[in-house]
């Protein structure tokens, strides 16, 4: 499971390392895309199949799954780690994540997420000011 938060510097040519306890739970090929709240998404092969499987099991004809699919997919990249763990990310997800110098990674189980630094804190500050609503909602 993914679990945790930990940043991480984007070096030179947009290379970002994934941090240790993060990397150890993907296995084969790593894919990242857009996702929601102005994040990235980081799975793995089997999660992001599984991911794909969840959204194709909607109808077509559905404008939201279609647009769900255009959103993830259209945005979607496989990346290759090298041996210290690091990973391009592509100039269109960097700006679509409004992501400069610091990133942050946020294991939520299935999948991690990587934030700017500056919007992580803005998301964690409205989390907190909201935890007790959110809980009282699920």
């Amino acid at each position: 499971m993914l679990l945790g938060e930990y940043s991480s510097q984007v070096g030179e040519k947009n290379r970002i390392a994934v941090p240790k306890k993060i990397r150890e739970e993907l296995i084969g090929k790593i894919v990242v895309t857009r996702g929601y709240e102005g994040c990235l998404i980081l799975v793995d092969d089997l999660r992001w199949t599984r991911l794909i499987e969840e959204v194709n099991s909607k109808s077509l004809l559905n404008l939201s799954v279609r647009d769900t699919k255009r959103f993830l997919l259209g945005g979607a990249v496989e990346v290759e780690m090298d041996s210290q763990g690091r990973f391009v990310i592509p100039d269109s997800l960097l700006n679509f994540a409004h992501i400069a110098n610091t990133a942050v990674f946020i294991g939520v189980g299935e999948w991690a997420e990587i934030w700017s630094e500056e919007q992580w804190n803005k998301k964690l500050d409205l989390l907190k000011d909201n935890v007790s609503d959110l809980a009282e909602r699920l």
